[in-house]
């Protein structure tokens, strides 16, 4: 028998180690000790996966050696799941995430929507070099609570600006919270373009939207 923390460790490695076969048998046994799968999915999974994108941004990995380390992840997230408290529909929040026109750079903006669907969101993710307009146009249809946007380049950063004010146009500023992260972008520039809030990775994205939407 494996200890949580054990088990935990063994989840975080086997992603930054890119073992998918381990990752599924240690999330298996995770289970079947009781553990809870959050917890499994947040403090293993998506540890290993920020170790990894660590390594990514010291040029220790390539994004071959990322990409494998998410199809161990995926694994893991495969098996635990499942096995998350069902939140209903009526109760989840809506989100759109995606990076914006310009960019193709995605590992950061799917760790944040996998972050934020464990959290109980409900993402719509409309994937990478997203036009602008279409950020607004989500929005709108999907009745959404919040839009999260991402970059890593600084010349598809005025984009997020933009979108600020296309939602001012369409008249849904008031309704719609605006999230934005990566590389280049900092607090400081989200205040700038008068966006609601910045995370610098993941996890602090998820401890943003709830602060934002006065989720307990």
């Amino acid at each position: 028998m494996s200890s949580k923390e054990e088990l935990l460790k063994r989840l975080s490695d086997g992603v930054v180690d890119m073992e998918e076969d381990d990752v599924a048998e240690a999330a298996q046994e995770y289970l079947d000790e009781g553990y809870p799968a959050f917890d499994g999915i947040m403090e293993g999974l998506v540890d290993g996966m920020n170790r990894a994108s660590q390594l990514y941004e010291e040029e220790e990995y390539f994004v071959t050696d990322v990409l494998l380390c998410s199809d161990a992840m995926y694994a893991g997230l495969d098996i635990l799941r499942p096995h998350l408290p069902e939140v209903s529909n009526d109760d989840k929040v809506t989100g759109i995430i995606g990076v914006v026109e310009g960019d193709t750079h995605d590992i950061g903006k799917n760790l944040v929507k996998i972050m934020l669907e464990t959290a109980g969101f409900n993402m719509i993710d409309l994937g990478r070099d997203v036009p602008l307009t279409r950020f607004v146009e989500t929005a709108k249809e999907e009745n959404a609570d919040f839009v999260c946007m991402s970059t890593l380049m600084t010349t598809t950063m005025g984009g997020m600006e933009t979108v600020v004010g296309l939602l001012k146009e369409a008249g849904l500023r008031d309704k719609v919270k605006v999230m934005i992260g990566g590389g280049p972008i900092s607090q400081k520039y989200a205040d700038k373009i008068g966006a609601d809030g910045y995370s610098q990775n993941a996890v602090e994205a998820v401890k943003l939207a709830k602060r934002l939407l006065n989720i307990a």
